[in-house]
């Protein structure tokens, strides 16, 4: 991951720039390039988004976001995380189109895919980060090892196996999907 040479961004500013055509974050106010998904991982992101929405509109729950869509989760200097899935309820961001820019609103339910790129340190920098801005739950997809781990505040890491269930009923329900779906 390169930096980007320049003065400290804010989150605003990030945002209103035009399509770099690349991936990049925000981080601490430095802009910072990220390289491109495999197609692995680009896999699994669209299987996590539609078992997710299907569900969540089935249901009328709320918002699925996917794409690396902009999430705040620092200020001063500002940090705008891209979440692979993003699960916003309609209490924290009401129904109706979307503003195209970054909002205070912070998801419930963030899905992140480690890539083999990924280091885990940085990858669980991230889950804190995402906990600390207030994100109910962060639930990583390890597609070598088939497993997720859901992550909240206060609690250990719950571990699932390929057969296991990821439930997350305080926020998605009865949805109730078998790990191993993931990466299918």
């Amino acid at each position: 991951m390169a930096t980007a040479a320049a003065s400290t961004w804010t989150a605003e500013q990030f945002g209103s720039r035009p399509d770099p055509g690349h991936p990049e974050e925000l981080v601490r106010g430095r802009i910072v390039r990220m390289p491109p998904p495999n197609r692995r991982h680009g896999q699994v992101c669209g299987q996590s988004y539609f078992l997710i929405r299907q569900h969540v509109d089935e249901h009328d729950l709320g918002h699925v976001l996917s794409n690396d869509a902009g999430v705040i989760t620092g200020r001063d200097p500002d940090t705008v995380r891209g979440a692979d899935v993003a699960f916003y309820s309609y209490a924290r961001l009401p129904r109706g189109p979307l503003p195209q820019s970054y909002g205070p609103e912070v998801p419930e339910l963030v899905v992140e895919v480690r890539s083999p790129g990924d280091r885990w340190p940085d990858l669980l920098a991230k889950v804190t980060e995402y906990l600390n801005a207030g994100v109910v739950a962060v639930v990583v997809l390890d597609p070598d090892a088939r497993s997720a781990q859901v992550y909240r505040v206060d609690q250990p890491p719950r571990i699932l196996g390929p057969e296991e269930e990821l439930t997350v009923p305080d926020l998605l329900g009865d949805f109730r999907v078998a790990v191993r779906r993931f990466f299918d």
